[in-house]
């Protein structure tokens, strides 16, 4: 069974781009063409969400180097200790909301000093991949689109982080602990 999850994890991007291409060309859709035009749309989106992505960092970048997050950890540490949460993880779990990039980099720095088969490790790799970075996706998307009141989905986003790093806590202590 590994070895066709191996072989299909390998062909299906590959596969899939010949489809598309295939698709494309008996559509007698101009491909290439089609293709420039959606890169070229692209870069319009992209530099229409530049300010937004920057204020994103430099927010993320300010709560971890103010001291806030060590402050918050040492206010959560008593609550933490009673569920058995481990406090290395509570900056990942309030990080991916925010980021992708910045919790991919601490669940990697989790993993490398922790392992990846500690509860630890374990728990990094089951949050990060049972959330999803909510605030980035309103910021940049919906700024991108022009949507000004994303207030449900703004809830919507951080009851669905909230419940995905629950459910690997759960997880990761029914399966491994």
């Amino acid at each position: 069974m590994y070895k066709i999850v191996s072989l299909l994890s390998v062909w299906s991007i590959p596969l899939l781009i010949a489809f598309i291409l295939v698709y494309g060309y008996v559509r007698k859709v101009a491909v290439y063409e089609t293709f420039v035009d959606g890169a070229k749309g692209g870069l319009v989106t992209t530099i229409r969400i530049m300010p937004h992505l920057i204020a994103m960092m430099v927010a993320i970048t300010l709560f971890r180097e103010s001291g806030a997050l060590d402050l918050l950890l040492g206010w959560m540490a008593p609550l933490l200790n009673y569920i058995r949460v481990p406090a290395e993880v509570v900056p990942l779990a309030l990080l991916r909301p925010l980021s992708g990039t910045g919790s991919l980099a601490l669940a990697t720095d989790l993993i490398a000093q922790y392992g990846p088969d500690s509860l630890i490790g374990r728990l990094a790799s089951t949050i990060q991949g049972s959330t999803d970075t909510t605030l980035y996706v309103l910021t940049v998307y919906f700024g991108a689109v022009g949507i000004r009141n994303s207030s449900y989905a703004l809830k919507v986003g951080l009851w669905s982080d909230l419940f995905g790093v629950v459910a690997s806590l759960i997880v990761v202590y029914m399966i491994f602990y």
